[in-house]
């Protein structure tokens, strides 16, 4: 949604440094993220202009461009980007997913997963039920872990920002991707 910020650029280095390769793929398409002061304008930007449909199938060209050159393909997205990823989750070429705080996920409870699946969802969100939204995905390969923090606890450039929560949640991500 911010397009690819300081919080993604960080990530992406960490998941290199555990020898993983990373492709951050930039669904905006602009160079500039939005600040995080510019939430409302960056969703809307998002849901304006790319769309989860655009979104899903510029990853899914990548995805369709690697996958003969990997063993195993794994996807972790934030927000818009966890909504994104949950939609890969029905490729076949597809090892894993992460999904951080993809309060968009509701409207796509019917996708079935084909790979493993891992979602953090912090305790309330604003726009939703978490709990509902949890008992839908109660399914076969979802492992779902509500979280004692708020949308974006994940990001040390957030105001929702959670330490120890982001690192808890980043060794069960590594857990995840090194047993799948």
């Amino acid at each position: 949604m911010y397009g690819i910020n300081q919080h993604m650029v960080d990530l992406c280095e960490l998941l290199s440094e555990q020898n993983f390769d990373v492709i951050c793929p930039n669904l905006l398409e602009q160079e500039i993220p939005f600040d995080y002061s510019q939430e409302v304008k960056a969703y809307h930007n998002f849901m304006d202009n790319i769309g989860f449909t655009n979104g899903l199938h510029k990853v899914k060209n990548i995805l369709l461009d690697i996958q003969d050159e990997y063993s195993k393909i794994f996807i972790i997205g934030f927000s818009v980007g966890a909504t994104v990823a949950w939609l890969c989750s029905e490729e076949e070429y597809v090892d894993g997913i992460v999904g951080y705080y993809g309060s968009r996920i509701r409207d796509y409870v019917n996708i079935y997963s084909k790979c493993p699946v891992l979602l953090f969802f912090p305790k309330v969100e604003e726009s939703f039920n978490v709990d509902e939204l949890v008992s839908t995905l109660d399914k076969p390969k979802i492992d779902v872990h509500i979280c004692k923090g708020e949308h974006g606890f994940s990001n040390p450039y957030s105001s929702k920002y959670n330490e120890e929560l982001a690192q808890n949640t980043f060794r069960e991500t590594l857990h995840f991707f090194k047993n799948n």
